[in-house]
């Protein structure tokens, strides 16, 4: 046999969307109209928002796939200064569309709308809207209807006042059965506690460790806790070090992205497991005491969750830790 011989890479990122940009460009010249809002997804994709966004106002009137993320745009700020109550307008045109080819839309639209309704984010703010909104987007638990609406209910009834248990437990457990992680990891603590439903340790443990498994940073701090307080010091290290040591400003973006899991639980997650090690460490339980580097983790888990480091350090003052 031969050495191998290298071949310039023809297939490469860069050549493939140019191949793509040309094969649009010669659709469009036919006069296929889906080509126009491909070519702007293409450019959303590539983070060419301008392009993405020039091309979208183009064709919002034709195109209700371009509306929709113009209204993504104009909210986020995405090629074009944040203009809140302009992304709230096109996500309204979209829910309240009579057209069918608006259908497929209307779930992901009245998602989005809910959000800005309980930010008070380009109109004026309503939890009531918004809830109205999310069972609309939800659908009864359809599988292809939003699945964040099911999981935001989930959340939504578990931190109401007054909170609505049985309801949270409902959502989380549709939007699991659809597949959403975030809600996989909070059954598993409303199966710990018996929050909506009867208490099983079994089946929480079942549900946090497929959450973590998958990446569900709130499920791995959960995990670590109860590790901790069942004496698996050694596994609770191991375990707590690899969280705790996620860098902040980069890893949380991207697992947030990953895993479609709000950025506030991932960093809870990493806030619990940087306390947990560094009791670890003080105490010298399932690793050699190091005061210093358990110094260090405490203050992490201080500037990660304020509130829940107060919490936990609460517990050991009254040495419940």
């Amino acid at each position: 046999m031969g050495f191998f011989t290298f071949k310039p890479d023809r297939y490469n990122h860069a050549n493939l969307v140019d191949k793509a940009l040309q094969l649009l460009k010669e659709r469009i010249r036919r006069g296929d109209a889906l080509a126009y809002f491909l070519r702007g997804q293409l450019y959303f994709e590539e983070g060419w928002y301008e392009e993405a966004l020039e091309q979208f106002e183009e064709i919002k009137e034709k195109d209700h796939q371009a509306t929709y993320q113009l209204g993504v745009m104009y909210y986020d700020g995405l090629g074009t200064p944040t203009d809140a109550e302009k992304g709230v307008e096109y996500m309204k045109k979209i829910v309240d569309s009579p057209c069918p080819k608006a259908r497929h839309l209307k779930f992901a639209a009245a998602y989005n709308l809910g959000r800005a309704y309980y930010e008070g984010k380009g109109v004026k703010r309503s939890d009531e809207e918004a809830e109205r909104l999310w069972l609309f987007a939800a659908d009864n638990g359809n599988p292809k209807a939003s699945v964040k609406a099911q999981s935001i209910l989930g959340l939504y009834y578990s931190t109401k006042e007054p909170k609505d248990l049985e309801k949270a437990f409902y959502w989380h457990s549709e939007a699991c059965g659809n597949g959403n992680l975030e809600s996989q990891g909070a059954l598993g603590l409303m199966y710990f506690y018996g929050q909506g439903i009867r208490q099983d340790t079994e089946a929480a443990l079942q549900c946090l460790r497929e959450a973590a498994g998958r990446g569900n940073v709130y499920a791995q701090g959960s995990l670590v806790e109860y590790y901790y307080k069942m004496k698996f010091f050694t596994k609770c290290v191991t375990f707590s070090k690899r969280i705790a040591d996620y860098d902040e400003v980069h890893d949380i973006p991207m697992i947030a992205q990953v895993t479609d899991c709000l950025p506030e639980f991932i960093i809870r997650g990493m806030a619990m497991a940087s306390f947990y090690h560094a009791r670890c460490l003080q105490l010298g339980l399932g690793v050699t005491k190091d005061e210093a580097t358990a110094k260090h983790y405490y203050s992490k888990a201080c500037h990660l969750n304020p509130a829940l480091a107060d919490e936990l350090h609460c517990l050991l003052i009254r040495q419940r830790i």
